[in-house]
C-alpha cells in the first residue's frame, strides 16, 4: 500500500467530513435557533441554507470518494463484513445524499413552502428537529469511526 497516498486521502476525507458535518452542526445549533428567535420564516432559512446545500453536496461526495479510495488503497474490502462503523459511515452518507440530491430538491422543498404558509413557526421547529436527528446520526457515526479506526470497539 502507498502510505503517502493513503494519508492524503485520509486527510481529504477528514476535511470533507469536517466541512459537511460542521455545517450541519452550525445550521442545527446556530442558524435555525437564531431564525426562530427572530421570528423569521421558511423563506429566510431556505435562502441561507441553499448556499450551504451546495457545499454539503460537494463535501458528501468528496467524503464518499475519499473513503472508497482508502478502502481500495488498503485493500480493506473484507473489513466491511465485520466493521459496523464502516457501514454506519455508508448509511449516514446514503441518507444525507438522498436528502441533498433527491428528497429536499424534489419532494420536501415544495411541501415545506406550502406548510410554512400555514404554520411558519411550526415549519422551522420541524426543520430543527429533523436537523437534530441528522446531526445526532452523523456525530454517532463520527465517534464510532474515530474510535474504530484507532482500535477501539463498542460492540
Amino acid at each position: 500500500m502507498d502510505w503517502n497516498a493513503h494519508a492524503l486521502w485520509r486527510g481529504l476525507h477528514v476535511l470533507a467530513v469536517v466541512f459537511w458535518i460542521g455545517g450541519v452542526a452550525f445550521v442545527t445549533t446556530v442558524l435555525l435557533p437564531a431564525l426562530r428567535r427572530q421570528g423569521c420564516d421558511y423563506a429566510a432559512f431556505d435562502a441561507l441554507e441553499r448556499r450551504f446545500a451546495c457545499q454539503a453536496r460537494i463535501t458528501t461526495q468528496l467524503a464518499f470518494v475519499s473513503g472508497m479510495a482508502m478502502l481500495w488503497l488498503s485493500d480493506s474490502w473484507a473489513r466491511l463484513r465485520d466493521t459496523w462503523w464502516l457501514w454506519a459511515m455508508l448509511a449516514t452518507w446514503a441518507i444525507f445524499t438522498l436528502m441533498l440530491f433527491v428528497l429536499e430538491p424534489i419532494v420536501l422543498h415544495g411541501r415545506l413552502q406550502e406548510r410554512a404558509r400555514h404554520d411558519p413557526a411550526g415549519t422551522l421547529q420541524l426543520l430543527q428537529r429533523l436537523h437534530y436527528a441528522l446531526l445526532a446520526l452523523a456525530l454517532l457515526t463520527m465517534a464510532g469511526g474515530i474510535i474504530g479506526a484507532h482500535g477501539g470497539a463498542w460492540f
